[in-house]
């Protein structure tokens, strides 16, 4: 009399299921995925149990976990395509910029001749302003005021003359910004101008440099001449 040597094994290897679901060691595409849960599949069901075979439940619960692992693989594939489209189209937007004034995130000012300009953004109407600009050393060389500034981003200018009347010398100097509403201090975004001289792109997005300013993010730009 011969005998029937069963395997009662009945779910798809845990370890296995693991490695589909994104615990690989080496990167596989979707059809590699497919081609091997459906290999695994035809085995486990030629070797299962006679007496107790699998159920329709698991057989469809197998298959709806290939469905979610294949889709996921086809829309990293697709979100990986449009970042690289959406770089190469920030890339080319940035190098259109050298040799464009911008206005970025900064507590710089360039005086060149007699002219400069700055900036700062205000969460609200401010009903008092105070600037001081200073040298390199930490010097008050102009202090300038207003009575008012709307929200937003304000723009500032420096003729280069320091409170005493005469020319400051042409460089770089630092500003710093004191606004209030009422007796409410404001919370102040100060923000230089600079020109783009050189783009550079990197695992981080791309990023500009700028005189007076030095190396930032593209998308710290608010505004451009």
């Amino acid at each position: 009399m011969s005998t029937i040597t069963t395997q009662s094994s009945q779910t798809v290897d845990p370890s296995l299921l693991s490695t589909m679901n994104g615990n690989r060691t080496t990167k596989t595409t979707a059809q590699e995925a497919q081609d091997r849960f459906m290999t695994l599949l035809v085995t486990q069901m030629k070797n299962q149990d006679p007496l107790n075979p699998m159920d329709n439940a698991q057989v469809t619960s197998q298959l709806a976990q290939l469905s979610t692992v294949t889709g996921i693989d086809k829309l990293n594939d697709t979100m990986n395509v449009m970042s690289a489209g959406m770089q190469s189209n920030q890339g080319l937007q940035a190098a259109s910029m050298i040799g464009h004034g911008v206005v970025v995130p900064g507590s710089n000012v360039e005086l060149k001749d007699g002219k400069s300009v700055f900036g700062f953004d205000l969460p609200q109407p401010a009903d008092k302003v105070q600037i001081l600009i200073k040298d390199q050393g930490g010097v008050v060389v102009r202090t300038l005021s207003a009575s008012s500034a709307t929200a937003g981003f304000n723009t500032l200018t420096w003729d280069g003359k320091n409170d005493a009347g005469k020319v400051a010398a042409n460089g770089n100097y630092h500003f710093e910004v004191q606004a209030s509403s009422g007796e409410k201090a404001l919370d102040v975004s100060t923000l230089s101008f600079g020109m783009v001289s050189s783009v550079a792109f990197g695992s981080q997005g791309t990023s500009i440099t700028v005189s007076n300013v030095g190396e930032i993010p593209m998308s710290q730009v608010r505004q451009i001449f």
